[in-house]
């Protein structure tokens, strides 16, 4: 397939753009590099002539650019990643989160729709567009009621909502347009060839922000309540490893039939804050420092995934469920470059 992967210079994308070549597709990344790298498009060989990766810099609300890209490339698929993604972010700017996320987001499907040759579109979408889930509705199926608390996880419905309408007009017009709108929860980890990895600016992941300490980059750890009704009193939360993420993404791509369909990308099990930094501790070695704090306004006790339907309709599993197996392919990576892609 010729694919246009949106935000392809990211950390998802750009892990997207690595599988699809992996399996033989022609790859375009599109990026503005706000919060893109090109440094991961240049190691996975953009440069290279002989390599059928593309990367374009620009923004996917730039509908002219994107019909050209869209012409040029005779695209497709179009796997959509490109978004701002912090959720306190979006609470103190959310007009900027409306123009990026669901503005630009229309000018990207317009675009697509006018174009005769785009039949697929997969879709990154978000756990936080069901908001706090009902008591009794964890682990968190597709059908759980999708009531956003933050205007992020607002944008991430917004679109839903406009593929939904969107493929149905096609449809009333006989055109066949494949959705897919994959709902995924904490993604971790690096790939583990070893050549591209998560830098964000700034770091909010509780994975990289426990390794950056473990690396002598941050003082201290902080954790955000420890009276939860859990088994150790902190938050418990879902995390698939970022190469099992794009394989659902290429299994959405591969096997989807014409309409639109949403499916939840996870492990299906939670692990508690607490976990997360007694591995890191275990895989690095390093006794970092964990300060305890009140809880944070907004955050849910638990918060997992049930992946039963994308393991029945499109045969995906997660191959990646332990913690320190996760955690080791992320200490990996940021060990190895603790200044991340700007380090060289």
């Amino acid at each position: 397939m010729n694919v246009l992967v949106t935000g392809g210079a990211g950390y998802i994308g750009s892990h997207a753009c690595q599988r699809l070549l992996r399996s033989g597709h022609t790859v375009v990344a599109l990026d503005n590099l706000v919060r893109g790298h090109r440094e991961p498009m240049k190691l996975l060989g953009a440069d290279d002539p002989s390599v059928p990766l593309t990367f374009v810099e620009g923004s996917v609300g730039d509908g002219g650019l994107v019909a050209g890209v869209l012409d040029e490339h005779a695209i497709d698929t179009v796997m959509h990643f490109a978004a701002l993604a912090y959720v306190g972010e979006s609470v103190t700017d959310p007009v900027r989160y409306y123009r990026e996320n669901v503005r630009a987001g229309v000018a990207l499907v317009d675009a697509c729709v006018a174009s005769p040759r785009v039949e697929r579109f997969v879709f990154s979408s978000s756990c936080a567009t069901y908001g706090d889930p009902p008591e009794g509705m964890v682990p968190v199926p597709e059908t759980c009621p999708q009531t956003p608390t933050s205007p992020y996880g607002r944008t991430k419905l917004m679109m839903e909502h406009v593929l939904k309408d969107v493929a149905h007009a096609c449809g009333l017009e006989g055109r066949a347009f494949r959705v897919a709108m994959l709902r995924y929860f904490n993604v971790a980890g690096s790939d583990r060839t070893g050549v591209l990895g998560e830098d964000h600016t700034p770091e909010t992941h509780l994975i990289p922000v426990a390794i950056q300490a473990a690396l002598g980059k941050r003082d201290h750890v902080s954790i955000f309540g420890t009276d939860y009704p859990t088994d150790d009193g902190t938050c418990v939360r879902d995390y698939v490893h970022v190469e099992d993420l794009i394989d659902a993404h290429v299994c959405a791509l591969e096997r989807v039939d014409p309409g639109v369909h949403a499916y939840n990308v996870g492990i299906g099990r939670g692990y508690s804050v607490r976990e997360v930094l007694e591995s890191v501790k275990r895989v690095s070695g390093v006794d970092i420092e964990i300060r305890e704090g009140p809880r944070r306004a907004g955050d849910a006790v638990a918060l997992y995934a049930d992946p039963s339907r994308i393991h029945a309709e499109l045969g995906w599993r997660a191959s990646i469920t332990g913690l320190d197996e996760i955690v080791r392919t992320a200490w990996a990576w940021m060990s190895a470059n603790p200044d991340g892609y700007r380090g060289g």
